[in-house]
């Protein structure tokens, strides 16, 4: 249970407080600098967790558990956290901009409790290589919001992340329906 993959999940999960507490303060350019490279790492840990497993035969019902809740309470929390910082609009969703973050965690929920369903019938909800993207526009998104709170200067910073929030949005509206598609075959 306790395998290399396993545990750069497992530190995904019990880095996101001190992620959080990072983005608390929203003045704190220092702060958000840590809490940049805080989440690269975290990024970059999503990635070797899976890529380990599948190439070390190491993949467990551990793993194929946790890391999609790592994936999803990471994005949850980064998005109410980045909504809800206030400094001088940086670094910040706000206005319209909710609109997108506000998809991507609905569909985050939807998807989840619809591979939850599907679990019970016995049906696989494999990952397309659209929402692959989706993911990394989405991280892309998020480090760039992060980022612009340790570079407030840089206002093209923030620019990127909102649009790449934007892109993750509309890829998040159709890889969510390819699998509600999906879904509704299985259900009576």
């Amino acid at each position: 249970m306790l395998t290399l993959p396993n545990l750069l999940t497992l530190s995904r999960i019990v880095a996101l407080p001190a992620l959080v507490a990072l983005l608390w303060w929203p003045s704190w350019e220092a702060g958000f600098a840590i809490a940049f490279v805080l989440y690269c790492l975290m990024g970059i840990t999503d990635y070797f967790d899976g890529y380990l497993a599948r190439t070390q035969g190491a993949v467990s019902k551990l793993g194929v558990f946790l890391d999609p809740i790592a994936d999803k309470i990471m994005v949850a929390a980064v998005i109410l956290m980045l909504v809800g910082t206030r400094h001088n609009d940086i670094a910040v969703i706000t206005g319209v901009h909710i609109i997108a973050a506000l998809i991507i965690l609905l569909r985050e929920i939807a998807v989840s409790g619809l591979r939850e369903f599907l679990a019970g019938l016995q049906v696989s909800l494999p990952v397309s290589r659209l929402a692959k993207w989706k993911t990394t526009l989405q991280l892309v998104s998020f480090g760039a919001l992060i980022l612009a709170g340790a570079l407030p200067a840089f206002g093209w910073i923030k620019l990127v992340g909102l649009t790449s929030l934007w892109g993750a949005a509309v890829l998040t509206v159709v890889t969510g329906w390819d699998y509600l598609r999906v879904g509704l075959k299985h259900m009576d």
